[in-house]
């Protein structure tokens, strides 16, 4: 069986939360929570290895709270996601939060070393994406070396939504089954049943099938690499007073595709996510657990 791994993204503040470490809420009927579940899912769809990506200051509550328990169940590794941890010559100055997603997965560098999935801590993607991705990572499509072979789990917009407030997504164009443009599009929410955004003018509505990124990636390892390479010429391209800009993944490979070093296939899901953007979406999201339960897709307790 081909080496794969499943990089788990839990570093991130969660300011739109409020109190509390929104990544070990429990939502399931015997206290999981949604990590338990992503684990559940990757595991009985052949990963072999997880790694947590996650702050220093909320490492013994990870580890009490998921990581000993996973432990029992799949090889497990943490690496640490630090705001300065930056390239030679570069410093943080008046920064208070990490890089984004990108720099993210730099922490993963020399502790992933074969093909790999990358997932948030906080959001529920469904059974079947995770199929889909590892049956990518193990037929060899990543080791194609003219380009970077990556692939993404394609989710329907209109799945993806929030019902308590707005959220942030990668809008994708498709082309024959492959990524050609994703664009980062902040302030999407549900209006009158149907996403969109606000503008000067009103609202801009989308199709409901609108193929959309949910930072659900599958990668070959050199994918690292590249991204090691480009972090010093995002930095450098910063002005001294901008304290928010992010590495962000779906911007970065955008930018792959557009100059070619990069190729993504689109794996269409009509699985249903959802997640802790905000402290109103936890009775949802126990709920949903719930009815999953019920239907039998997962024991009444999985811990």
């Amino acid at each position: 069986m081909k080496p794969t791994t499943l990089v788990i993204m839990a570093a991130g503040i969660g300011s739109r939360f409020g109190t509390g470490i929104k990544q070990i809420a429990p939502v399931g009927p015997s206290g999981e929570i949604i990590i338990d579940y992503s684990i559940h899912d990757a595991i009985e769809a052949g990963f072999q290895k997880v790694v947590f990506i996650i702050r220093h200051d909320i490492e013994a509550d990870f580890r009490d709270a998921i990581g000993n328990r996973a432990e029992q169940k799949i090889d497990v590794d943490y690496v640490f996601q630090e705001l300065s941890d930056l390239p030679p010559g570069f410093s943080a100055g008046g920064r208070t939060k990490p890089w984004g997603t990108g720099q993210a997965i730099l922490a993963c560098k020399g502790v992933v070393k074969e093909p790999f999935a990358v997932i948030n801590a906080d959001d529920y993607y469904g059974k079947h994406c995770f199929t889909l991705l590892y049956d990518f990572l193990v037929s060899g499509k990543t080791e194609t070396t003219d380009k970077l072979q990556c692939c993404m789990a394609g989710f329907q917009l209109n799945n993806t939504l929030s019902a308590f407030g707005t959220v942030t997504r990668g809008v994708c164009q498709v082309e024959n089954g492959y990524l050609t443009a994703i664009q980062e599009t902040k302030g999407i929410e549900k209006v009158d049943g149907k996403a969109a955004v606000r503008t000067e003018d009103g609202f801009r509505f989308y199709e409901d099938q609108t193929p959309v990124s949910m930072n659900m990636w599958g990668f070959s390892p050199d994918f690292i690499d590249a991204l090691d390479e480009g972090f010093p010429a995002f930095l450098s391209g910063l002005s001294p007073e901008d304290k928010t800009s992010e590495y962000l993944l779906p911007i970065v490979i955008g930018e792959y595709i557009q100059n070619g070093k990069a190729q993504v296939a689109v794996l269409p899901t009509d699985d249903k996510w959802f997640g802790m953007t905000y402290q109103e979406d936890i009775p949802l999201v126990r709920h949903a657990f719930r009815t999953l339960v019920d239907e039998g897709a997962y024991p009444d307790n999985i811990r």
